[in-house]
């Protein structure tokens, strides 16, 4: 860590952090620990009302403040950033699914919406703003990734072409999130619990997987080292669909599960990709994290038309079926240290 780079902890003691989706699952697991690092107040901004409330009431600390709004809206932004120091967004369309049916949908929240963050946190002074994006942005094949792609460049383009802005913006790009809303596991639990069989698409499928603890820790990462446009990833594990299934199986004392074989879905794709061999190449290895600089060009047409760049290497992407697999027992120890997961009175052993 360099020194004009601050810890995270020691850069919120004292200020004002706004996370915007903040009842979400990254939102509430930020939100306490911030709140464990010291800030002055978190502003929660959001859409849903009954969340707010029960988030309200399980929190019960006087230093959370809400918000209710859509990033859509770029004056209720306004209001939730106008006395933020930083801003950790992380509100967006995520299902696959609804975002094929309704795209438009996905543009509004996940490129406009981000736009307006980007624009008020602009206006309001804040020092730093995190743009959480997934490895669904990279080569993709549905509408949630391209709005997620056009949310990064987004967010680059910014800092390209504001280069004297005191704002920091950054992104951040995460595999699948173990136990967050609506992923797999949760799913899996369900069907055990119930005696039904395991449906799974397809068996080869596979994901990186990171906890929600770790999702937490890039954001933090991110901010600590951004410079204007950076793109960090975590370097993350990964598993296929059939070893995960196995694995939440045996966690809950089921040896060899009925599984289901249903194909893969419309939207899918069999292995996800965290960096491309093209972002590789230019990557920082920070240890247990990869910072992509921001390519700096200007608007000379030049370089994108008729000058190329040095030869791009040999390396492959940062892949799911390109680093080592976990086996079944990996994946189970992986899992037992979800802290949800770990209080479920089913588990075994």
């Amino acid at each position: 860590m360099t020194s004009q780079h601050p810890s995270i902890e020691s850069a919120v003691a004292g200020k004002v952090v706004t996370i915007t989706g903040g009842t979400g699952s990254f939102g509430s697991v930020m939100a306490r620990h911030l709140l464990e690092e010291g800030a002055t107040r978190i502003n929660i901004f959001s859409r849903d009302e009954a969340k707010q409330d029960e988030m309200r009431r399980r929190t019960n600390d006087e230093r959370m403040r809400f918000f209710l709004g859509d990033v859509r809206d770029l004056d209720s932004v306004r209001t939730a950033v106008s006395d933020a120091d930083f801003v950790f967004h992380a509100a967006a369309l995520k299902q696959v699914p609804s975002c094929e049916f309704f795209p438009e949908q996905a543009v509004k929240t996940n490129i406009n919406g981000s736009h307006n963050v980007i624009n008020a946190c602009a206006e309001a002074d804040v020092q730093s703003v995190v743009l959480l994006s997934t490895d669904k942005a990279v080569y993709p094949v549905n509408a949630m990734g391209m709005s997620k792609a056009l949310m990064e460049k987004t967010a680059q383009a910014y800092a390209r072409n504001h280069p004297d802005s005191e704002l920091t913006v950054s992104v951040t790009r995460y595999g699948n999130v173990m136990y967050s809303r609506g992923s797999v596991i949760p799913a899996f639990i369900e069907m055990l619990k119930r005696g039904r069989p395991l449906t799974i698409t397809d068996p080869r499928m596979t994901r990186f997987l990171m906890s929600l603890a770790d999702s937490v820790d890039l954001v933090k990462h991110a901010f600590a080292h951004a410079n204007p446009g950076d793109l960090f990833v975590k370097k993350a594990p990964a598993a296929t669909v059939d070893t995960l299934a196995r694995a939440v199986a045996e966690l809950f004392g089921v040896e060899d599960p009925e599984m289901v074989h249903i194909g893969t879905r419309h939207g899918e794709k069999l292995h996800e990709t965290l960096l491309t061999r093209e972002e590789l190449a230019k990557a920082e290895d920070q240890g247990d994290y990869f910072r992509i600089p921001l390519d700096t060009r200007g608007l000379q047409y030049e370089k994108y038309f008729s000058e190329g760049e040095e030869e791009i290497d040999d390396s492959v992407d940062y892949a799911s079926d390109s680093v080592p697999g976990l086996s079944v027992d990996e994946t189970r120890d992986l899992l037992r240290t979800i802290p949800e997961l770990a209080g479920d009175p089913a588990l075994v052993g």
